[in-house]
């Protein structure tokens, strides 16, 4: 860089003194897993995926090893209907018969696990950093049972063996993992990516589970962001109907995960850029933080 391109101004201070306050924080998450749930209206926003792709660059750069688990579900939808498959749902819940979960995998093991890793590489991950895809079929890394009677293809988690991240990690890499996973016989399962993601967090004992959803986070019954729950507040929260709809799921994946030994989850508003590091290197935060 040429002395004639410098600018002399506020700017570089500004962020020199953000990046020192940052210090701390870098150094309480260095090495730490953090898996990160990436889905919800920013994943289908090209320039908000752009930033989330270099925000989890920047997380493998500083030391911390990020695993991205990703969903689609509007995406699935999408594709159904240009294909002319009919969508049935029981209890909020889609029913995934041989024909659907296909789509569902082509979908998302496909177009978008493919886009998520080519963003990731594409925003400077070339020495340590690098994104690889997979799914929960690749090296059994998570072994699906079905959901229910009458839900067809739509599985749960029931086993996990999370040697192929521990060694994509402990090589400098990012593990971006779809959902789709199949039993014992080898059949495939569309398991719900915030529950994929619990289930992953706590096999590899991490610090945190991000939940990035379409919404800031958890709101009281007045729409004021809930900062700080602990398992008891938020059953209470269910318990009073203040927690509604989509959010029960992903309260209920919190409070799996913290009992099955991850020290934190976060719920927090993917629409918004650079989410993750606020959460993780201010004193501020970003969203709902849940704990034990």
């Amino acid at each position: 860089m040429s002395d004639a391109s410098r600018r002399p101004g506020e700017g570089g201070w500004t962020s020199a003194a953000t990046l020192s306050r940052a210090l701390p924080f870098i150094q309480r998450h260095a090495d730490a897993t953090i898996v990160v749930k990436f889905g919800g209206h920013a994943m289908g926003t090209p320039e908000l995926t752009a930033e989330f792709a270099r925000d989890i660059v920047l997380l493998r750069q500083v030391g911390v090893r990020p695993v991205v688990v990703h969903g689609g579900g509007p995406q699935i939808g999408s594709m159904l209907r240009r294909l002319d498959i009919e969508t049935k749902f029981k209890d909020g819940l889609r029913v995934s018969d041989m024909e659907t979960v296909g789509v569902a995998e082509m979908v998302l093991s496909g177009a978008i696990n493919k886009a998520i890793v080519s963003a990731i590489n594409c925003a400077g991950g070339q020495k340590r950093g690098l994104a690889v895809g997979l799914s929960g079929r690749d090296a059994n890394l998570i072994t699906a049972a079905p959901k229910g009677e009458g839900l067809g293809f739509t599985g749960v988690p029931v086993a996990t063996d999370i040697k192929v991240l521990t060694t994509l990690t402990d090589a400098g890499f990012i593990p971006v993992v779809s959902p789709i996973s199949a039993d014992a016989a080898g059949d495939g399962f569309n398991i719900n990516a915030d529950t994929a993601a619990g289930t992953l967090a706590a096999a590899l004992g991490a610090t945190r589970l991000m939940l990035m959803t379409d919404v800031e986070g958890v709101l009281d019954t007045r729409k004021r962001l809930l900062t700080d729950l602990s398992r008891v507040d938020v059953e209470a929260l269910i318990a009073d109907g203040t927690a509604q709809g989509g959010m029960i799921p992903k309260l209920q994946t919190a409070m799996d995960a913290v009992t099955d030994g991850v020290e934190a989850v976060v719920i927090l508003d993917g629409r918004k850029a650079h989410g993750l590091l606020v959460e993780l290197f201010t004193d501020e935060g970003a969203g709902t933080l849940i704990h034990a």
